[in-house]
């Protein structure tokens, strides 16, 4: 009965995760990595907090010295939304077989289209002609998720149905792929226009501006409470004990909302502020997760490799110990998921679910309490070992956190990993004798 209850829960789970939105999102917004990564370093060495360091470099290179270094972050970091919804909408249409560039470049228009294409200055002068900067990174994410989805959905609906302009066989593929995006950019491009309309004559807004409002700053205060974490922190083991990757899904769909929670922060940054719960800063960002929760990989189970290498008994666990140590060090922890293992395992579910929401919790109110500093806008790469990565993200509080949370690990798992243990070195006797 069980088994039978097992495999329904399994295959709803399997379901939601070959839903076409939801494999678009998560192939799409990893186009924002790359960007995010190489903005990160510029972002970085612009605001490295040594002051001897930054009085030599402005004694050198003058005042401004920094200039360069923000014009790269602004040109990577700060365009967040637009990878994303070329990147969603383009691998939505790649995922259905189609051509999925025009996809692509179909959505960056619509996007734009939904922008008020002026701004106001300082003064109150209002300058035309330009695309306000402030829609193009974290607050302009939910937007670029939506539009990518359905600019991708509908584009590849018309190509499926065949309602395009089909080319003679002599024509270069090239061409032939342009004129075939013709049909579904002008309906979707026309259709865009009449809701611009909409909202910029019925609504006095822009649908950008409205989704900011009504959905996103509500789904952005959701991942950053309390009760947010738990849940999807829970749900990244809770899906990997079925051996489904639920890092790749929950972070494909939560982590345009980090990633703004992240911007955000950088934002109060930017504007002279100080980066405070009081000012607007968010907890959870796709720092804290990487930092926190799924440090040395799903499940924190480097407190279980550090139990395999100094109290194991067992022969088979003191090797895997031994072969996982160096993966988990850089935030890949396979071996143990599988070799373990965690997968299907009754006997550690609960330290699996349990260990990283423990390290969330402690690490959430730690910094609601100001014990450890809010998350700027720099990001590492995610196989950068823990405590160096919380020194670059945070400082020494920020590193000190992380062995925290790896102490919660072994303390978390030390009971089931000894009744685990035991098992296993009664079996290696009994197989000896």
């Amino acid at each position: 009965m069980s088994e039978t209850r097992g495999e329904k829960l399994i295959s709803i789970v399997m379901k939601f995760v070959e839903l076409k939105a939801i494999v678009a999102l998560k192939d799409g917004i990893i186009y924002t990595l790359p960007m995010s990564l190489v903005g990160s370093v510029f972002l970085l060495l612009a605001q490295i907090p040594y002051k001897p360091f930054n009085d030599w470099m402005a004694g050198i290179f003058g005042a401004g010295w920094t200039e360069p270094l923000f014009q790269v972050y602004n040109s990577t970091m700060q365009i967040m939304a637009i990878i994303a919804v070329i990147g969603i909408a383009y691998m939505y249409a790649k995922n259905e077989g189609h051509e999925p560039l025009g996809s692509g470049i179909i959505a960056f228009a619509v996007f734009l289209i939904t922008l008020n294409q002026y701004t106001a200055s300082k003064s109150g002068e209002v300058v035309s002609g330009v695309i306000p900067r402030t829609w193009l990174g974290g607050q302009g994410m939910v937007t670029a998720i939506i539009i990518g989805l359905l600019v991708g959905f509908v584009y590849s609906w018309f190509l499926t149905k065949k309602i395009t302009i089909k080319m003679p066989a002599g024509v270069p593929q090239g061409v032939s792929n342009q004129f075939s995006a013709l049909i579904p950019g002008l309906v979707i491009i026309t259709a865009t226009m009449f809701v611009y309309m909409f909202f910029r004559y019925a609504l006095n807004t822009t649908l950008i501006d409205f989704i900011f409002k009504v959905l996103q700053t509500p789904l952005q205060g959701f991942t950053d409470s309390l009760v947010g974490l738990i849940i999807t922190t829970a749900l990244v083991p809770f899906f990997w004990w079925f051996g489904v990757h639920g890092a790749t899904i929950v972070n494909g769909v939560m982590s345009g909302l980090t990633a703004a929670n992240r911007l955000d922060n950088q934002a109060i940054i930017d504007a002279g502020k100080e980066l405070t719960l009081a000012n607007g800063g968010h907890i959870v960002t796709d720092q804290f997760n990487a930092s926190f929760v799924t440090v040395t990989g799903s499940g924190l189970t480097i407190g279980l490799v550090i139990l395999m290498l100094t109290i194991a008994k067992s022969e088979q666990n003191k090797a895997l110990g031994k072969l996982s140590v160096g993966p988990g060090v850089f935030n890949i922890n396979e071996p143990i998921l599988f070799g373990f293992p965690m997968v299907m395992n009754p006997l550690m579910f609960v330290p699996f679910v349990a260990a990283p929401t423990i390290s969330a919790i402690v690490a959430y109110f730690a910094m609601r309490v100001g014990l450890v500093p809010l998350f700027t806008g720099v990001t590492v790469p995610w196989t950068t070992p823990p405590i160096i990565s919380g020194f670059i993200l945070g400082g020494w509080r920020t590193a000190l956190m992380q062995i925290i949370c790896i102490a919660i690990s072994v303390v978390v798992y030390f009971p089931f990993f000894k009744k685990v243990d035991s098992m296993n070195l009664k079996s290696e006797q009994e197989a000896e004798a």
